[in-house]
């Protein structure tokens, strides 16, 4: 299997870090994003990365370029300018011949189970929706109980992670986001499918918080 990851945006919610250094680059435990990304396509038997690249493309390269001992092909798709993630997707796709492909936001640092995400075409990972916040619970407006930060039943979210098949890439645009374009159009006709996966490790690296919360996860882990 072949992957995209998605790794032009300039990451703006990170800034000052993100003024000096691509989003890609930010270390968790000290180890830049897009090496934990790897090493988890690696597991999960990805023998080739297309890595695009917008913002400070040069420092992704230049990194990757000294880290020869992770064990799997890497390419490159430049965006010389933003062409949103169904853009991106378009233009590395050209470049893979295999039937279908996954595509992995450049900030998720997760551990979902890709052979389990394989089995279904076009589909889009989801996990439940968390709450960034502790929850009360109520009865007569009086607070009966009080919930740290948890995850909601029954109500599901994008993961940044699909497994698509080639022929959606005659139908994404040249320029624009692929879940404001095909993703609704698919789903409206009945060809979107997803894979549901329940108590996993899960971020979307974009602020301070998230940094922190995630290194201290994967630090548990690693132990």
């Amino acid at each position: 299997m072949k992957a995209i990851i998605l790794a032009g945006g300039r990451g703006k919610r990170l800034r000052p870090i993100t003024d000096y250094v691509p989003k890609s680059l930010v270390p968790l435990n000290n180890i830049p994003i897009i090496e934990w990304q790897i090493k988890y396509l690696k597991k999960y038997g990805v023998k080739e990365i297309i890595i695009c690249t917008g913002y400070k493309a040069e420092m992704i390269e230049n990194f990757l370029a000294m880290k020869n001992n992770l064990g799997v092909k890497i390419k490159f798709s430049i965006e010389k300018t933003p062409l949103g993630t169904g853009g991106a997707i378009k233009q590395a796709g050209l470049s893979i011949n295999d039937k279908s492909f996954f595509v992995l936001n450049g900030d998720t640092i997760t551990d979902i189970n890709l052979n389990q995400l394989a089995k279904k075409q076009n589909s889009i990972a989801s996990i439940e929706l968390k709450t960034k916040f502790g929850t009360i619970e109520t009865k007569d407006d009086k607070v009966t109980k009080f919930n740290e930060k948890k995850e909601i039943s029954n109500l599901w979210m994008n993961a940044g992670i699909y497994h698509l098949q080639k022929e959606i890439l005659k139908d994404l645009p040249n320029k624009g986001d692929i879940e404001k374009t095909v993703f609704p159009d698919y789903a409206k006709k009945g060809k979107l499918t997803t894979v549901k996966f329940k108590n996993i490790l899960w971020y979307s690296i974009d602020s301070f918080k998230d940094i922190e919360e995630c290194s201290s996860e994967l630090d548990k882990t690693s132990n």
